[in-house]
C-alpha cells in the first residue's frame, strides 16, 4: 500500500524537480513588495500610520467588492473585531463548525460567548445549513426575535460559516435559515481571499466578515487580517475600535471605551498592496495544479481531489484530498509523502475534541469526526502551477 504514496511523493516531485522538499505553501513575492516596502523605509512610515494603510484598504475593498476594508493585526482579531461589531455579548452563543482552525472558537471566546459546534457539509467542507435547520428546529426558540437555546437560556446571537481551505459554504440557504431564526451572519473567510460564491466573493454575504494575511495564506502581509462589510456604520467602529477607541484630537488622549491597538502597520500593508495586485495570477496558478494533480491522482483507488462546487469557484487555497479510510490510514500516509519530500498535513483536530472547548455545546457532529481521518492537505504553492 505504501508503494502507492511513494510513487504519488515522487509525482509530485516531478512538479517541480529542483526542490528536493516542496512545502505546504510558501510565499509568493515576485511582484513590487521591495519596491513598496523600501519606500515606507525611506518615508520613515512604517508603524500604523501610512499611505500604504489606507491604499490597502482601499484595493482590498475594491477587489472583494465590499464598501469597507479595515486591516488590522491577525485573521483572528479581525474576527473576534466583526462579532462584536454586530453585537455578540458575553453569555451568547456562537454557532461555528468543529472542523476549523482553532482562531474560530478562540475569537468567540475572546468577546466572552461561548462556541455551540454545529457539522459541516461533505461538499463544501463548510457549514451545513440543511444539517443546523433540522437541528435549530429541536434546539431553539424565539422569543421576540430573539433565538434563544432553550436549553441552556443563552441567546444564540450568531453563525460563523468558515470558508474551509479556500471552498465558499453554500450560502443561500444558510442565510434563508438564518433569517427564519434571527441570526447574524459573520463570515469567517480567512482562507478564502479570490473566492466566490455564485458571483459574489465571500465575504459579502453576512453583516460582516474576517480575512487572514498570514504568511501561508494565499496572499501576505507577513501577519495581518481585515475586518470586511458593506456597513459604513459598522466599518467606522471597527475602525474605531481597532485604534484604542480613540476619540480623533490634533494632541489630545480621549478613549470612549475599551478598545484594541490592532492597526495593520504600513509597512505590512505596503507588502499587502504588492500582493493584491498578483492575486488573480496566484488563483489562476492554483487552478492549473487543480489539473495536474487531477492527473496524478485519478489513477489510485480511494484517493479523491477535493475540487470546488457547481455554485462556487474555490481559490484553492490548500489542495485537499480525501482519503477512504478502508483503503489507506492517513497517519502512514501523511509520513511516507513527508519522508518523501512532499510536505503534508492532516485537517485540524476538531474543536470539539480540544482540552479548551470539549464541553461546549454541540450538535450531532458525524461528518466532522469522519471528515477527520479522511482529509490530507498537500503543497499548494501558486509556482507548482505553472504552465510550462
Amino acid at each position: 500500500m505504501m508503494d502507492i504514496w511513494v510513487d504519488v511523493a515522487n509525482k509530485i516531485k516531478n512538479i517541480h524537480p529542483d526542490k528536493e522538499f516542496i512545502p505546504l505553501h510558501e510565499p509568493t513575492l515576485d511582484g513590487n513588495e521591495k519596491k513598496y516596502v523600501n519606500d515606507c523605509i525611506e518615508a520613515g512610515w512604517v508603524s500604523s500610520v501610512g499611505k500604504y494603510v489606507d491604499q490597502f484598504e482601499r484595493s482590498l475593498a475594491e477587489y472583494t467588492g465590499v464598501k469597507r476594508a479595515v486591516a488590522v493585526v491577525n485573521g483572528t482579531a479581525a474576527l473576534q473585531v466583526a462579532l462584536k461589531i454586530v453585537g455578540v455579548q458575553p453569555e451568547d452563543e456562537v454557532l461555528i463548525p468543529s472542523l476549523t482552525f482553532i482562531a474560530t472558537g478562540n475569537a468567540v471566546s475572546y468577546c466572552g460567548a461561548t462556541p455551540h459546534f454545529v457539522d459541516v457539509s461533505r461538499t463544501t467542507l463548510g457549514l451545513d445549513p440543511h444539517k443546523l435547520e433540522k437541528y435549530l428546529k429541536e434546539i431553539a426558540v424565539l422569543n421576540d426575535k430573539v433565538c434563544v437555546n432553550k436549553y441552556s437560556g443563552n441567546i444564540i446571537r450568531a453563525v460563523v460559516p468558515m470558508h474551509t481551505f479556500g471552498h465558499p459554504v453554500d450560502m443561500d440557504p444558510l442565510i434563508e435559515v438564518c433569517n427564519l431564526y434571527n441570526i447574524t451572519i459573520v463570515e469567517d473567510a480567512a482562507e478564502s481571499l479570490g473566492s466566490f460564491y455564485k458571483g459574489i466573493h465571500t465575504g459579502n454575504l453576512g453583516k460582516a466578515s474576517a480575512v487572514s494575511f498570514n504568511g501561508n495564506k494565499i496572499i501576505t502581509t507577513g501577519g495581518g487580517g481585515a475586518i470586511l462589510t458593506n456597513d459604513e456604520t459598522l466599518a467606522d467602529y471597527a475602525k474605531h475600535l481597532t485604534t484604542t477607541a480613540k476619540v480623533p484630537h490634533q494632541w489630545d488622549y480621549v478613549h470612549d471605551e475599551v478598545g484594541y491597538n490592532y492597526r495593520m502597520p504600513n509597512i505590512n500593508a505596503a507588502l499587502g498592496c504588492a500582493q493584491l495586485e498578483k492575486l488573480d495570477n496566484y488563483i489562476e496558478k492554483k487552478r492549473h495544479l487543480v489539473e495536474k494533480y487531477e492527473q496524478i491522482i485519478s489513477v489510485y483507488d480511494g484517493i479523491e481531489l477535493f475540487k470546488d462546487q457547481s455554485f462556487s469557484k474555490s481559490n484553492y487555497w490548500l489542495q485537499t484530498l480525501a482519503i477512504d479510510e478502508q483503503k489507506h490510514n492517513k497517519e502512514n500516509v501523511l509520513e511516507t509523502l513527508n519522508h518523501n519530500g512532499i510536505m503534508s498535513r492532516p485537517v485540524w483536530t476538531p474543536l470539539h475534541k480540544l482540552k479548551p472547548y470539549k464541553d461546549c455545546p454541540k450538535s450531532d457532529l458525524s461528518i466532522t469526526d469522519d471528515l477527520f481521518y479522511r482529509i490530507i492537505n498537500i503543497p499548494s504553492s501558486p509556482y507548482l502551477g505553472d504552465i510550462k
